[in-house]
């Protein structure tokens, strides 16, 4: 029997577009599942820590079988520098509201301190996961390039804060933007620990350093 020869049709091109279309849905379901397994899993990592948690452990924790979270994650430490980075990039951008909004050089002052010490009231929790992950870093090669896009991500939040107090003010900022970030990283770290410690003036302090602190980068106009 002598085969038929497939000729090239018009269709040839419809048919990758569908499925280029297809892995591109299939693409975007796969991160989503991944971006749930990682708000999942959020609450139990942030009570236990990095060193304390297991996949077994979140899984126990969460509606997703252990199963499910091996096979979007290979291991733990991947679930859990995914669970950072996802919380802190939503955590970066609502700073960028209170640049957007302010106005005058005192309301983005106490806009940026507002939101410092209303982070650390609702989200303390995952601060300390942060700081815990970043810390591990030190020691686990495998956290470290996750961690200083991170922290790299930080620092540029806090630059367009500078930069936007400064351009409101109308005088340059005294420092570049590492520096005031390493400023600012310290004064937070040191009110999380205040306030998990239920220190009383935990948070009336953060909110005075991050004014004077932003008074000392950028000083205030006569």
């Amino acid at each position: 029997m002598t085969a038929t020869p497939i000729r090239p049709t018009n269709d040839a091109p419809v048919a990758a577009d569908a499925a280029g279309t297809a892995k591109g849905d299939k693409g975007g379901k796969s991160e989503q599942r991944r971006i749930e397994l990682a708000e999942s899993a959020l609450l139990t990592l942030s009570e236990l820590g990095y060193a304390r948690t297991s996949l077994r452990e979140i899984a126990q924790n969460s509606t997703f079988s252990h199963g499910v979270l091996h096979y979007y994650f290979k291991d733990k430490t991947e679930l859990i520098v995914y669970c950072v980075r996802h919380y802190k990039q939503q955590c970066v951008h609502r700073y960028d509201d209170v640049i957007a909004t302010s106005t005058t050089p005192q309301q983005l002052r106490t806009s940026f301190a507002a939101k410092l010490v209303e982070s650390i009231v609702d989200e303390g929790h995952m601060h300390r996961l942060w700081y815990d992950l970043r810390s591990q870093s030190l020691f686990d090669a495998d956290l470290r390039d996750a961690v200083e896009l991170i922290d790299d991500s930080i620092e540029e939040m806090v630059g367009r804060v500078i930069d936007r107090l400064a351009e409101l003010s109308g005088v340059p900022a005294a420092v570049d933007h590492g520096t005031a970030y390493a400023m600012f990283d310290g004064i937070f770290e040191q009110a999380l620990l205040d306030h998990h410690a239920d220190k009383p003036d935990a948070l009336t302090r953060l909110t005075d350093r991050t004014l004077t602190t932003l008074e000392l980068l950028v000083p205030k106009t006569p």
